[in-house]
């Protein structure tokens, strides 16, 4: 701009789109206020792990788009009854009391799998988004660790939740989630490691899942007698319980030895074994584009969207933007879908 040799205005653009922002960005003048272009939640994510890569700030910061975009449909369709996110009051330092409460405050019947407990998550006025599987920009890349994190609002939280090999781990992954935004009102951000931690308010976090998902009264249902001394048995003798409710081995067993009805050795071998195992890779697929938003946005985002296009709030390239860029003729099978045709 002062008329020496410099980056030319495609080099501009290609770092802009690297970093997430406009070419404009770059050429306001001033310094950069971090408050004005990082949200709160994104900071409070950022302090918590601050090695982010750049591919999953950009993601955090699509999330936030989408949050904002939903919130704003709402009311434009002048329907706010569903941005009244109204949390019981539970006490922190109780975990399994504050599970049992939040229980029933989400009305879970005793048989549950993934897509019931994010419907009944949903139905309190939160979104709950799931990672792709394959390569893209809702893509939380196979080797990061990170599973899971939670942006908290008072008006409309979101749950964002790694896709990974099995529906079961995604289980323990959304409740762990949930379990900051209401025992800690924070925003949180989780790897593999804080699913294993025991110190602080991941504790807690584990402790709240453990028992939500795996009632005491669940824990009578299992005979200690019929337990196999193989730890490579165990996921079979739990399999009724496993499916019943919606979780894996693992998180029964956790639950067993704090119950002081498994012990320490005994729950590690399993662990050993288990990570001894070929991981399954949890690629997407492309079949059904069609599908695809509702199972990346959920339900109630989707459904936000579709009343808005069908009250004419909104264009059908804006439907299209909101729902990952679906092609018109796939955004129509997604209405039909809706519709029941």
């Amino acid at each position: 701009m002062a008329g020496e040799d410099g980056m030319t205005f495609n080099q501009l653009r290609k770092v802009a789109e690297y970093f997430g922002r406009g070419v404009l960005f770059f050429l306001e003048s001033g310094p950069v206020d971090v408050a004005q272009v990082h949200t709160a939640q994104f900071r409070t994510l950022a302090n918590q792990k601050p090695e982010l890569t750049p591919s999953l700030k950009k993601l955090i910061e699509r999330v936030e788009k989408q949050r904002a975009v939903y919130v704003s449909l709402r009311e434009d369709l002048d329907d706010t009854e569903r941005l009244q996110f109204t949390p019981p009051e539970l006490a922190r330092k109780n975990p399994q009391e504050a599970a049992s409460i939040v229980r029933k405050w989400l009305g879970l019947a005793e048989e549950n799998d993934f897509n019931s407990y994010r419907e009944a998550v949903e139905a309190q006025g939160l979104l709950v988004f799931r990672s792709n599987g394959y390569n893209g920009k809702w893509q939380i890349p196979k080797q990061n660790p990170i599973l899971g994190f939670a942006l908290y609002d008072s008006t409309c939280p979101v749950i964002v939740i790694k896709k990974q090999s099995s529906d079961t781990q995604q289980s323990f992954t959304l409740i762990h989630e949930l379990a900051h935004l209401l025992l800690h009102k924070t925003s949180s951000i989780d790897d593999d490691q804080d699913f294993q931690s025991h110190q602080g308010n991941e504790r807690d976090a584990n402790a709240f899942a453990g028992h939500l998902l795996v009632p005491n009264v669940f824990l009578t249902v299992i005979r200690d007698v019929g337990r196999p001394h193989e730890v490579s048995r165990y996921d079979e003798w739990l399999a009724p319980q496993r499916k019943a409710w919606g979780i894996s081995a693992e998180v029964i067993l956790r639950r067993l030895l704090d119950a002081g009805r498994l012990t320490h050795t005994q729950y590690s071998a399993y662990r050993q074994w288990r990570a001894k195992l070929p991981v399954q890779e949890a690629d997407g697929t492309r079949q059904y584009r069609y599908r695809e938003p509702r199972h990346l946005f959920g339900d109630m985002f989707v459904r936000t969207v579709l009343d808005a296009l069908n009250a004419h709030h909104i264009t059908l390239a804006k439907a299209s933007t909101y729902l990952d860029s679906l092609k018109i003729k796939d955004l129509h099978q997604l209405e039909n879908l809706y519709a029941g045709l």
